[in-house]
């Protein structure tokens, strides 16, 4: 059941002090995400306000008495933005639209976010229905051009979908699919913002094909559209496309319990791994639902049929590397989500082609962690929600035996993670001294083959490090 407004007046510290320095503004509202979400009675930690007056006046005045500061949004819009020192809340504030608040709240997008409440005192104010709207679970455009006024709503709606699991009103999927084109007028900002939000909700899933139902991937992700009936090999059951849907779903299920995989022990770290921030306010976990839907970005360039009829898609693992990269360097995410998303598809195939090896030796674990770098635990993860979403011929078995590899590699991958790659040793100018040789690349690989002897156990010692290395010192270089 939905609060009141009048509910939740005394129990919010953030709203209070909104109210407290802006109740004498007379015309000062608390507007759309806000006042939904505390219907809802959700904690709000972003609060839209709109303005009758003097808008930068009233955020100087709410920062000083937040101890914050403020700044404006926009020159264009006149919007201004208040950051509490402490509270981890902001506040925007905006000029108002119109000859009063019930006009500004229809040029908004979707009724459940054209309500208000007046910062002074007085009930809720709803001209659209919105309240009902939320009530029934419902998505219903603001006005008849709501999308049309702003491409990027569309992406909104989809995430709407995926965050408060409405309903969508069918004027409303048809304007979505209208406005789709008109999404690449949209800076790509703006469209990364939402895009996170739809990757990290539980209904992630619902959302990915939501998007792919209303035309948009075709506009933000144009190559994801490609992987639209990519048959495989025998090996797969589903096209590309489908199985990247699929890799998703299993990933999310694996993330939700990776207990279920890797047991209770194992677990809890890989919690830890997952909610790790990485960033562009993605934790590890989120920003490895990225790579899930990129990892085989690829296929439709690599692939290949030979006479019999056999498909292949060779090197779409590295081709998907440098593709993922571009596109989420389009969408502007930072260098370091780049390479993170970049490193999972590029890796995402290595635990699998050692199957075969199975039980894996210490030489063999050492070259498979040392090769994936920092995201060895992460693609351990990643491949076994790939691998699980592969169920063509000899499924059941296969699948088995990447489960029980990746079970017996992803301890050694998270102690990587948490503790940092093992250090040589000795230090190179110790190993360089005792071989008698100069710094440089050749002391370099000297030192990554005594670091890997040291994890097989066949080095123990700085005095068995110099033996080892000068034993291989005529092969180096």
């Amino acid at each position: 059941m939905l609060r009141t407004v009048t509910d939740l007046g005394g129990h919010d510290r953030t709203l209070e002090l909104l109210r407290s320095t802006l109740s004498a503004e007379r015309r000062c509202w608390l507007v759309g995400g806000a006042v939904r979400d505390r219907l809802r009675g959700v904690a709000v930690s972003d609060f839209d306000l709109v303005v009758g007056d003097d808008v930068a006046a009233a955020a100087k005045k709410l920062a000083r008495g937040a101890g914050g500061g403020a700044f404006p949004l926009s020159d264009e819009f006149g919007a201004w933005r208040v950051v509490a020192r402490s509270g981890g809340w902001r506040a925007d504030l905006g000029p108002l639209h119109g000859s009063g608040i019930e006009d500004d709240l229809a040029q908004r997008d979707f009724t459940i976010n054209a309500l208000a409440e007046p910062l002074a005192g007085g009930g809720l104010i709803d001209p659209l229905g919105g309240l009902r709207d939320l009530e029934e679970g419902r998505l219903r455009l603001a006005s008849a051009d709501a999308l049309e006024a702003d491409p990027l709503r569309a992406m909104r709606l989809v995430r709407f979908v995926c965050e408060l699991d409405v309903a969508v009103d069918p004027a409303a999927t048809a304007a979505a699919r209208r406005v789709a084109r008109r999404l690449d007028e949209v800076a790509a900002e703006r469209i990364y913002g939402e895009l996170k939000r739809i990757i990290a909700s539980d209904r992630a899933v619902t959302g990915v094909a939501l998007l792919g139902e209303l035309g948009l991937t075709a506009v933000v992700l144009p190559e994801l559209e490609a992987l639209r009936g990519v048959s495989q090999s025998r090996y797969h059951h589903l096209d590309v496309a489908d199985h990247t849907q699929e890799v998703l779903v299993e990933l999310i299920g694996l993330q939700n319990d990776p207990g279920s995989v890797f047991g209770p022990h194992s677990a809890r770290s890989i919690e830890s791994l997952l909610t790790e921030p990485l960033a562009d306010e993605l934790s590890r976990g989120v920003a490895m639902r990225f790579a899930a839907l990129l990892h085989d970005v690829a296929k439709p360039e690599t692939r290949t049929v030979a006479d019999d009829g056999r498909i292949a898609f060779p090197g779409h693992d590295a081709a998907g590397s440098e593709l993922a990269r571009t596109m989420l360097g389009r969408l502007r995410a930072s260098a370091r989500v780049q390479a993170y998303v970049a490193d999972l598809t590029l890796h995402h195939l290595r635990l699998g082609f050692l199957v075969a090896r199975r039980p894996l030796s210490r030489v063999d674990l050492y070259r498979y962690l040392d090769a994936c770098g920092p995201v060895a635990a992460d693609v351990t993860v990643l491949s076994v929600a790939d691998r699980r979403a592969t169920r063509g011929d000899r499924a059941s078995e296969s699948i088995e035996a990447h489960l029980e590899l990746a079970r017996g590699v992803i301890d050694e991958a998270l102690r990587w993670h948490f503790d940092g790659h093992p250090q040589p040793p000795m230090r190179g100018d110790e190993l360089a001294s005792a071989l008698g040789i100069e710094p440089g690349p050749r002391l370099g690989e000297l030192l990554a083959l005594v670091t890997e002897a040291q994890f097989t156990g066949e080095v123990r010692t700085s005095a068995e490090a110099v033996a080892y290395a000068r034993e291989r010192i005529d092969r180096v270089g």
